[in-house]
């Protein structure tokens, strides 16, 4: 995937990768540094990140939560990665906050960034041309779930 289409956008962003001392203990600790929305580079700017290419896809079922993320204070990308001794594999990147939050009580790591404004007005744009998806919940049948009135003789 290399074009942006209506429904996806190739990124390039860097894993930025710090040592955390803790007492005696150190651990290391990630973040998201530089995100190329359309220029690709071939290497991090810094000398302690890695490079990834990934894309972003977006889902009409999940308009809702992309509106949700929109009308917050600060919007964000969400990125998971499987953490395999202290290497990080990119799985996922997504605009939507219950989607991100299946992988943050796994083995994942869940880094989160502001959301580009680019990328904010084409979710604008994408939802404005699908429409807002709007969950109707079906009213119950009067006196389902309560004791029957009259019990039989």
């Amino acid at each position: 995937m290399d074009q942006k289409t209506e429904n996806q956008w190739p990124l390039q962003f860097e894993v930025i990768e710090e040592i955390k001392q803790v007492g005696r203990w150190s651990a290391p600790s990630w973040h998201i540094g530089d995100i190329h929305l359309y220029e690709k580079r071939t290497q991090a700017a810094q000398s302690n990140g890695i490079l990834f290419e990934r894309g972003l896809e977006i889902f009409l079922d999940e308009r809702t939560d992309y509106r949700f993320n929109l009308s917050s204070q600060d919007p964000k990308l969400f990125f998971a990665f499987e953490n395999d001794n202290d290497v990080l594999t990119p799985v996922m990147i997504t605009a939507s906050q219950s989607l991100i939050g299946q992988y943050m009580d796994g083995d994942y790591i869940v880094l989160s960034i502001g959301m580009p404004l680019p990328i904010q007005a084409w979710l604008e744009a994408f939802i404005g041309k699908n429409g807002e998806l709007i969950e109707v919940r079906r009213k119950k049948r009067k006196g389902a779930g309560r004791a029957s009135e009259q019990l039989p003789k």
